[in-house]
């Protein structure tokens, strides 16, 4: 019986992996990937420590800092998917898509979200060459020029906020009238002179060259018109990876595993949560790698109690 099994390769879990191969847990580690959401950014700035860093690169720098404590505390399975989790008084078990199934007295779920994907002619193409879903990642790139933020959430009008700091304009458009954002929030975006919101704008394709130029949108009457901007920031929602739990744990309206956010425990008292899956309020890759850290903190003490009482 292992102590505990985490499942997934994004910050979150990588730096569990570490801390609990330092307390001496035996750990499972399973991923399908490495890196998370940020694996695929061009350039990452605000991963503390680094300056500036490709997406691709801190991917496979976490891969081998978890690695080099792979031996007989830390076992790594990847790629291995997880489709399952099924919950006991005494352990976990967790079955992978390969049909393997993993066994432990605690679990740590970092399996994070995908963005919702803006789907119109030329976003596919143009991802990451002008087109992005994260503003903390890649906003300052784009220092000094027109940007469009999509989207009409409280993550669409922060992320404006954001960029409105460095960007010479932002055009935030919204699908409909009414948006979905605090009032404070609304009305600290548009106290900016540089600031700009269309209403009942719906995306209608990305275009560019070898990098984004302008993003075209229809009004409500199917008018179609051209936004000149050279970086779109997409802020339609997230879709948390937690499907594979099934009512494993309890899960918010929008499919989050429900967390305390003193310990990031979830429902039942051997599952732990962190990262982009759980209804934490900030979603940020030093934000999942410091929850991390909390949980695997908690589920030691945790192990330690039980083992002790046993």
């Amino acid at each position: 019986m292992h102590d505990l099994i985490i499942i997934g390769g994004g910050p979150a879990g990588t730096s569990a992996a570490v801390y609990a191969a330092r307390k001496r847990l035996k750990t499972i580690f399973l991923t399908s990937e490495w890196g998370g959401q940020s694996a695929v950014s061009s350039e990452i700035q605000n991963w503390i420590g680094t300056p500036a860093i490709m997406g691709a690169d801190l991917a496979d720098n976490l891969k081998k800092h978890v690695e080099a404590y792979k031996g007989d505390v830390l076992q790594i399975v990847s790629p291995s998917q997880a489709i399952s989790l099924k919950t006991f008084d005494d352990h976990v078990e967790v079955m992978t898509k390969k049909g393997d199934v993993y066994s432990a007295l605690t679990a740590l779920v970092t399996t994070g979200a995908q963005r919702r994907k803006l789907e119109v002619p030329g976003a596919a193409e143009f991802d990451n060459k002008g087109l992005t879903y994260c503003a903390s990642c890649d906003g300052p790139l784009f220092a000094g020029q027109d940007v469009a933020v999509i989207g009409g959430g409280n993550a669409a009008f922060e992320t404006a906020l954001q960029l409105l700091a460095y960007c010479k304009s932002v055009t935030l458009l919204n699908r409909t009238e009414d948006f979905r954002a605090d009032e404070i929030t609304i009305a600290a975006a548009k106290s900016h002179a540089n600031m700009r919101i269309i209403t009942n704008a719906t995306p209608s394709e990305v275009v560019g060259e070898k990098f984004v130029t302008g993003l075209k949108w229809k009004d409500a009457q199917g008018i179609e018109s051209l936004l000149p901007v050279a970086g779109i920031f997409v802020e339609i929602g997230l879709l948390p990876n937690s499907g594979w739990l099934g009512d494993a744990l309890e899960l918010n309206a929008v499919k989050q595993i429900k967390v305390d956010p003193k310990t990031q425990r979830a429902s039942h008292p051997r599952v732990w949560a962190a990262g982009d899956i759980t209804d934490g309020l900030y979603h940020q890759n030093n934000i999942a790698a410091g929850d991390a850290v909390k949980a695997l903190e908690d589920i030691y003490m945790s192990i330690r109690k039980n083992k002790s009482e046993a």
